[in-house]
């Protein structure tokens, strides 16, 4: 096998992927992208709701778990990451929101100078391909096909018309001029399959003979020669492997790509001396600034059976449902992890700005993977957008193989505690609007006897987790303490970047897949500016 290219792309996840199609685009470009999984070629990887078999098991995921914390309730949380061609993407629940417009002004004004809304807009538009058309906020030629739900669950529309007569507006498109409201989200949508990054981005392109994808091989450090990155070290199948590039980008998310750097020797310098790994360049962020969304789910009992946990279990709407997926794609086998939800403000929110994101499913469940409840459950989910708890990744060997210790200080910031409060009682309030206090009998979680905020603090730190967000770790900006500059050169080296979302100052306030695939497209767009000079 070919051994020199042009550029190597650690990781075929929702940015690598982008990287890969459009580095390759230039045939005089060779191009190897490298990927810890296997193919994304399979059933449940490409049907929508196949995320909930997916996202825990350990043939399409590398589930991590966190260290135990006080926000946790001394729990360890189980983060699974894609480790499959298409990384999170293939196995994500399917949710594009890019986040409001003002978080990507927060990371111009962090110093990521740049990356502001009006500037990133035309990335976002150049891989979107929503068919709902054009408009200066959409766009419609991308590869990466996105579609408007296609069911609208009569529990799940009932609860849409609680929240405006909440007092939250009802907005079209939380991709456009609003992020404050209630709507229905969009979902990424390819005719009956999943839009993954795989199958957008790189599927089409496996023919060009310029580029190089290798599956099962892991990543184990980059290569220098001096301050100069030179290739990378992978393992595959029990063999090591070393491959040369003139730039290398490191696209393995927000636990991994700061693995691989620490343990190429670009990290805290006394963390790197402790394991004995000779430092490259000090960089000691370098797995700092961990964010992701902590969750709250509220659960209530429906009455008349109102639920995907009743239908579910009943072989003839089952059967209903399989045929309207193989008619036009629709029904609960094209569903997400969210159908319906809402952008909206606590009393601490600042400047009318959302503090809180709700999502809707009509259903109930302790995790994706394990059975519904056998009662006609309907959860609404809280999590707060704008987080100031921070936490860290670190390696604990030298091992690639080992899981790096993620301590993620969830709700450790007293406000963080206050925000999340807010929007449990604020759930809760929409669930005895006219529109919807008829539909249930019974709150589930937290439960009627949770009626304090210290009593609600204390359930949402036993029962709430992650929605999968992790965000940070490499952070992108303009001081020289930043792990990476924002045009994503990683300081202090030459010829190497991350692509990923690890380089997001601040965590986006929705889910962050989409802002993960406009970091590819950008991040493309410098390397060959860069190639050019």
């Amino acid at each position: 096998m070919e051994k020199n290219y042009d550029f190597i792309i650690a990781g075929a996840g929702s940015a690598g992927c982008l990287l890969a199609n459009r580095l390759s685009e230039n045939p005089a470009h060779k191009v190897l992208l490298v990927e810890a999984g296997s193919s994304d070629r399979r059933f449940w990887s490409r049907i929508p709701i196949g995320y909930y078999k997916t996202i825990y098991n350990k043939t399409f995921s590398r589930v991590f778990d966190t260290e135990p914390c006080e926000g946790s309730g001394g729990r360890a949380i189980k983060w699974p990451r894609g480790r499959i061609i298409g990384g999170s993407s293939s196995i994500n629940g399917l949710i594009f929101i890019r986040g409001q417009k003002e978080d990507f002004d927060d990371w111009q004004s962090l110093g990521a100078t740049g990356w502001d809304f009006q500037t990133v807009l035309p990335f976002f538009r150049k891989l979107e391909g929503y068919k709902g058309g054009e408009s200066q906020f959409r766009g419609s030629f991308g590869e990466l096909k996105v579609d408007d739900l296609r069911l609208r669950h009569p529990a799940c529309e009932a609860w849409l018309k609680a929240a405006i007569e909440w007092g939250l507006p009802a907005i079209d498109d939380f991709n456009g001029s609003e992020s404050f409201g209630a709507s229905r989200y969009q979902l990424t949508l390819d005719g009956r399959w999943r839009s993954s990054s795989a199958r957008a981005f790189l599927h089409p392109i496996s023919h060009r003979d310029n580029l190089t994808v290798i599956s099962g091989a892991l990543v184990e450090k980059i290569t220098f020669s001096g301050k100069n990155a030179t290739g990378i070290v992978t393992r595959r199948n029990g063999v090591q492997e070393t491959y040369q590039a003139k730039k290398i980008v490191v696209s393995a998310g927000a636990l991994q790509s700061p693995q691989i750097l620490q343990l190429s020797g670009i990290g805290p310098a006394t963390l790197l001396k402790k394991h004995n790994i000779p430092v490259i360049h000090r960089s000691d962020e370098v797995g700092q600034n961990l964010q992701d969304h902590y969750q709250m789910r509220t659960i209530v009992q429906m009455r008349n059976g109102m639920s995907l946990n009743i239908d579910s279990r009943n072989p003839l709407k089952m059967a209903i449902q399989g045929l309207k997926w193989i008619k036009d794609g629709s029904g609960i086998l094209s569903v997400g992890a969210g159908q319906v939800g809402a952008g909206a403000c606590t009393k601490y929110a600042e400047d009318g700005r959302p503090d809180v994101q709700l999502l809707v499913m009509p259903l109930s469940v302790d995790k994706p993977g394990e059975p519904l409840h056998e009662y006609p459950g309907f959860t609404a989910t809280v999590w707060q957008c704008h987080p100031k708890s921070r936490g860290s990744v670190e390696i604990r060997s030298t091992d690639p193989e080992a899981d790096p210790k993620i301590q993620p200080n969830y709700i450790s910031d007293e406000y963080d505690q206050k925000v999340m409060v807010e929007g449990v009682k604020m759930m809760r309030e929409i669930y005895h609007m006219a529109a919807f206090r008829d539909l249930w009998d019974t709150e589930i979680v937290p439960g009627s006897g949770v009626d304090s905020d210290e009593a609600i603090l204390d359930c949402i730190r036993n029962n709430g987790g992650t929605v999968f967000h992790p965000v940070g770790t490499c952070r992108m900006g303009a001081d020289s303490s930043a792990v990476v500059d924002p045009e994503l050169r990683v300081n202090g080296v030459e010829g190497l970047y991350v692509a990923d979302a690890s380089v997001m100052p601040k965590i986006t306030s929705a889910n962050t897949n989409a802002p993960s695939l406009m970091i590819g497209e950008k991040a493309a767009y410098h390397i060959l500016q860069h190639q050019l000079q």
